[in-house]
C-alpha cells in the first residue's frame, strides 16, 4: 500500500479535529482537581475561621499561587502542542517566582532581625509543603490524564507542567486552612509544596505521557 493511500484510509470519514481540545481537557482537569482539593481541605483540615479577615496579605498569597497556576497552565497548553514554543510560558513562570522572591526579600530586609526567622518558618513550615503536595494528588492524576489525551513530545517536561498545575491547585486548597501570611514563608514553603508534585509529575510523565 502506498503512503498516500494509507493516509487517505486513515483520514476517511474522520471529520474535523475537535476545537479547543487542549484547553478543554486542561480546564476540566483543573476544575476536578480544585473541587477535590477544596473538599479534602474542608473534611480533613477544616477552614481557617479568620480567612475572610486576612486582607491584603491574603490577596498577595492567593495572587502568587493563582499566577503560578495560570503560568503553569499556559506552559502545559504549549507543551501539549507538537512544535509549539514554550519559551514565553517558561519566562512567565520564572517571572512569577522571581517577583515573589523579591517581595519576600524586601519584607525580610525591612523586618527587625530578631523577627526574620519567625517570618520565614512560621508555625507550620514542616507540614505546609507536605500537606499542599498531598492535596494536589487528585489534580495531578487529572492533569496527567488530560495531557495523556493530547500530544506532548517531551514527556518529562510535560509531566513537570502537569505537576506544577496540580501543585498550585493543591496550594490554593490548602490556603483555606493555613494561617501563614508572611511572604518569605509563602515563597519558600508554598513553593516547595508546589514543586514536589511538579517533580513527581516529571518522573511519572516519562511513562504516563509517552506515546
Amino acid at each position: 500500500m502506498r503512503t498516500a493511500q494509507l493516509v487517505d484510509l486513515l483520514a476517511r470519514e474522520a471529520g474535523p479535529a475537535p476545537r479547543r481540545r487542549v484547553e478543554t481537557r486542561l480546564i476540566a482537569a483543573v476544575l476536578a482537581g480544585s473541587i477535590a482539593s477544596v473538599v479534602a481541605t474542608i473534611v480533613l483540615l477544616g477552614v481557617n475561621v479568620g480567612f475572610a479577615d486576612m486582607g491584603g496579605p491574603l490577596v498577595a498569597k492567593l495572587g502568587y499561587m493563582a499566577s503560578v497556576l495560570l503560568a503553569a497552565l499556559w506552559f502545559a497548553d504549549r507543551i501539549s502542542r507538537p512544535g509549539a514554543s514554550t519559551r514565553r510560558a517558561v519566562w512567565l513562570l520564572i517571572a512569577v517566582f522571581v517577583a515573589m522572591a523579591v517581595l519576600a526579600a524586601i519584607v525580610l530586609a525591612r523586618a527587625p532581625e530578631p523577627e526574620r526567622l519567625a517570618m520565614l518558618l512560621g508555625g507550620s513550615w514542616a507540614s505546609c509543603p507536605l500537606r499542599g503536595a498531598a492535596l494536589s494528588l487528585p489534580a495531578l492524576a487529572a492533569a496527567l490524564w488530560a495531557m495523556r489525551g493530547l500530544a506532548p513530545v517531551r514527556p518529562r517536561a510535560a509531566g513537570f507542567a502537569a505537576g506544577l498545575v496540580a501543585g498550585s491547585v493543591g496550594a490554593l486548597g490548602y490556603a483555606l486552612y493555613c494561617i501563614e501570611l508572611s511572604p518569605p514563608f509563602v515563597m519558600v514553603w508554598y513553593t516547595l509544596g508546589m514543586l514536589i508534585p511538579a517533580a513527581a509529575g516529571a518522573l511519572l510523565g516519562t511513562r504516563a505521557l509517552r506515546w
